[in-house]
């Protein structure tokens, strides 16, 4: 049996070099792990009740401000009236930053329970406004409630994997929409119903004192439903570990079976380093989507909150004189046209 030349061999290897590379790659991308529906559905009914009670108050906030006493000149209802819906926002971007934290010490769960349970109690007081000063103070206090965004966001990131996190995320700002046009549709067809539909509602008392308290009661119908749903169906996402020292014993010198091989802690040179401030985290790449997220969320807000106040001032000011019904009909035609640009026409120019 003669042995291989060592062209022979060669040869083999190339053929099997050139074999190896003209084989198809059988790697792809992984399989989409199902969505949680059950756990994310009570998530996405959390979600809902903030864009409603967002939206809900806009169609009717310039005629409410204008029954106020507050206003001596008709041209001052708008400053009033955009002072108004700014309260809400500012008291928002104020305690935002704590509810994560928050949720961080106590739970997802609880702390998701809290900011509907506020959200609920200063969203029917404002119902209730019959003066400014109660109108202004109860919308701030509905504001210091309207933190559940971000937690909702973490609670998304802590059930979802790498192949449906997108998916699952993209369903947030869907959410969003669609509380958008409810909110919108709900403010501007039952605001005053007793002067709207005189002969369904003519008849209660309470709705002539409190023409504003009927549209808050029905968004605050999706507050409840979302808080019954996190009540019994939203589970619990944090898992706190404990923390387990690098030497159990230390002063003896002994470690145990739950002492880490590895000491957890950030060190450098044998010395833990100093937790990180939040300035810290703030990196370049950071900051940048930060200010473009800053400018997006600017124009976004200039646009919902200018465009009632300039509908419904009169013509004469310089406004399109709409009524509460006009303007809440017009809100929600503008956020179904949102949800066909995000569900339509967005996926086709991704793709």
């Amino acid at each position: 049996m003669h042995p291989r030349s060592n062209s022979h061999r060669h040869g083999d290897a190339d053929s099997e070099a050139e074999a190896s590379t003209s084989l198809p790659t059988t790697t792809g991308a992984p399989k989409e792990t199902p969505l949680p529906w059950t756990q994310l559905s009570a998530l996405l009914a959390v979600r809902l009740a903030e864009p409603i009670n967002f939206t809900l108050v806009m169609p009717f906030i310039y005629e409410m401000v204008e029954g106020f006493d507050v206003v001596k000149n008709p041209q001052d209802v708008s400053f009033y009236a955009g002072l108004l819906l700014t309260s809400y926002s500012i008291c928002q971007a104020i305690t935002t930053m704590y509810w994560g934290p928050l949720s961080d010490r106590i739970g997802r769960r609880p702390t998701l329970l809290m900011g509907l349970t506020g959200d609920l109690a200063t969203f029917v007081l404002f119902g209730l406004s019959k003066s400014y000063k109660w109108a202004i103070i109860t919308r701030s206090l509905n504001g210091f409630f309207a933190g559940n965004s971000a937690v909702v966001k973490s609670v998304v990131a802590e059930i979802a994997d790498d192949t449906n996190r997108p998916r699952m995320m993209a369903l947030l700002p869907l959410m969003w929409n669609i509380g958008a046009v409810a909110g919108a549709a709900v403010g501007g067809l039952l605001a005053d119903p007793a002067n709207q539909y005189p002969s369904i509602f003519g008849r209660f008392d309470i709705l002539r004192t409190y023409p504003y308290l009927l549209p808050c009661l029905v968004g605050s119908l999706t507050t409840t439903f979302g808080l019954i749903v996190g009540l019994f169906k939203l589970k619990e996402t944090l898992v706190i570990e404990p923390a387990v020292p690098d030497v159990v014993t230390q002063e003896a010198g002994i470690a145990t079976e739950a002492t880490p091989l590895v000491s957890t802690a950030p060190q450098q040179n044998g010395e833990p380093l100093p937790a990180q401030s939040m300035l810290s985290l703030l990196t370049p790449t950071c900051k940048f989507v930060m200010a473009t997220n800053l400018l997006m969320c600017l124009a976004i807000a200039m646009g919902d909150q200018i465009y009632p106040i300039f509908a419904a001032s009169a013509p004469a000011d310089g406004g399109l004189g709409f009524s509460t019904r006009d303007i809440g009909i017009s809100l929600s035609v503008s956020s179904v046209a949102v949800l066909y640009l995000q569900l339509v026409a967005y996926p086709k120019l991704a793709h």
